[in-house]
């Protein structure tokens, strides 16, 4: 059975077109190192055979199929002409695809942390809104007691329960084991964590959370006195996105 090979990159070359297929010239690295005794490798060149009605399927143009990156499947073939196979080793391709593009990736990406925030926003001013209405309504109905009452000794008793309940409402809710509340722009994190990057997934996941209830699913462990980061990367990453003023935290005692 003929052995099966797969090519990354974009052609080096122009489309040649013949009668029932297309051919065009690629190219690949060699390994950056070899067993000793052997030489190293530079690169190795390929000519790629493609049927014309999988070749149009793609959507590729003599043009594009310089500047877009591609992926090849197929296998080896020593029976092409040799002035129609410029390349070390000519390929029968069974499957080509057009890769997406990095920087339109990257696009995407940032549109839909864009709508993230935008959901996120929302969210945080109906629940502003919401704790709004309730003082107002706190307020109205401590007005309505004072009026009702005629003697002053009774009229102390129900403002000062009216004025403990919206402070009780002001704090924001936070998650389990949380210890202290700080500001996000006094938090320092460490280069090593700065050169890593969350899995996507699992960060979205909280995003999901913190839009439904307005916090974060756990509090962030920073050290004591320098509030240095030393766990919790990733929601420290959705609280950057989501734009918070103020974070949960546990306190880590420096030794």
């Amino acid at each position: 059975m003929p052995h099966k090979m797969t090519l990354t990159g974009s052609a080096t070359g122009p489309l040649r077109e013949y009668d029932r297929y297309v051919a065009f010239d690629m190219r690949e690295k060699g390994s950056p190192s070899a067993p000793k005794g052997l030489k190293k490798s530079t690169f190795i060149s390929y000519t790629v055979f493609v049927a014309k009605k999988a070749f149009n399927k793609t959507g590729l143009t003599k043009k594009s199929i310089m500047h877009e990156k591609i992926l090849v499947q197929g296998e080896p073939t020593l029976d092409i002409p040799i002035d129609e196979c410029p390349g070390e080793i000519g390929i029968i391709c069974f499957q080509i695809t057009v890769l997406p593009n990095k920087n339109d990736k990257e696009a995407n990406d940032s549109n839909d942390k864009k709508e993230a925030k935008q959901e996120v926003s929302k969210a945080q001013q109906e629940v502003e809104a919401t704790k709004q209405e309730e003082k107002q309504d706190s307020v109205s109905q401590s007005v309505a007691t004072e009026t009702k009452t005629i003697q002053p000794e009774v009229k102390e008793t129900p403002v000062k329960e009216k004025k403990a309940t919206p402070q009780k409402k002001q704090l924001p809710t936070q998650p389990k084991g949380t210890q202290d509340v700080v500001s996000f722009d006094e938090i320092i994190v460490p280069e090593a964590f700065l050169k890593t990057r969350p899995n996507p997934e699992k960060t979205q996941k909280v995003i999901d959370f913190v839009k439904r209830t307005g916090y974060l699913d756990e509090p962030l462990t920073i050290e004591k006195g320098s509030k240095v980061l030393k766990d919790g990367y990733r929601r420290y990453i959705v609280a950057k996105t989501v734009k918070m003023d103020k974070v949960p935290v546990i306190y880590e005692y420096q030794k």
